[in-house]
């Protein structure tokens, strides 16, 4: 968006810069033409390339059921998250986040009080934990670490407290990293 609105104002600047340097210049445009090629047409090519990138964008951060990615279900109550590994032969429920990396992870974000959202800046955006509703979020460590996760929406008094760590495992380590913490 920052290099369209870019482009967009170059394109004033140089008719603004244009119209200085050469004072008849507007004046031989008919008020039709400013109009249609500075009110409709210019705004439309750039708003439609915009629209196209973020479309493209968007598509890559949609959660697609797919064998390969991991499932992790995220459940908020107050003021703490616990994770759940469905696709792990353990029913395991952590307050630390596992993840492998490099891998992508669908998470399966819902809440069991009030509405939460779930939130780690340097992995995705924020999506709502929703009592009653699950909704989805698409995210990938790139590389092994550790990483903060917060709740982003007010939830009373204990809503500072609500964060949560994210350790993103070598890939080939993380079955057995998350297995370790069921012991």
């Amino acid at each position: 968006m920052f290099a369209g609105a870019t482009v967009l104002f170059m394109l004033v600047i140089g008719l603004l810069w244009l119209a200085y340097r050469q004072p008849g210049f507007a004046a031989r445009t008919s008020p039709r033409s400013w109009l249609l090629g500075g009110g409709v047409l210019m705004p439309l090519a750039v708003l439609a390339l915009l629209a196209g990138y973020a479309f493209h964008l968007g598509e890559r951060l949609i959660a697609r059921s797919e064998p390969e990615v991991i499932q992790v279900q995220a459940v908020a109550l107050m003021w703490d998250w616990q994770f759940r590994y469905p696709q792990m032969d353990t029913n395991l429920s952590t307050t630390v986040l596992h993840i492998p990396a490099g891998v992508p992870v669908e998470m399966l974000v819902t809440s069991q009080d009030v509405i939460h959202s779930f939130w780690i800046p340097r992995l995705a955006g924020k999506i709502d934990a929703i009592p009653g509703h699950e909704t989805r979020l698409r995210l990938q460590a790139d590389q092994p670490g550790e990483y903060h996760g917060q709740c982003a929406e007010f939830c009373g008094i204990g809503h500072t407290n609500m964060q949560f760590r994210v350790i993103a495992h070598d890939a080939n380590q993380y079955g057995a990293a998350v297995l370790e913490q069921s012991q």
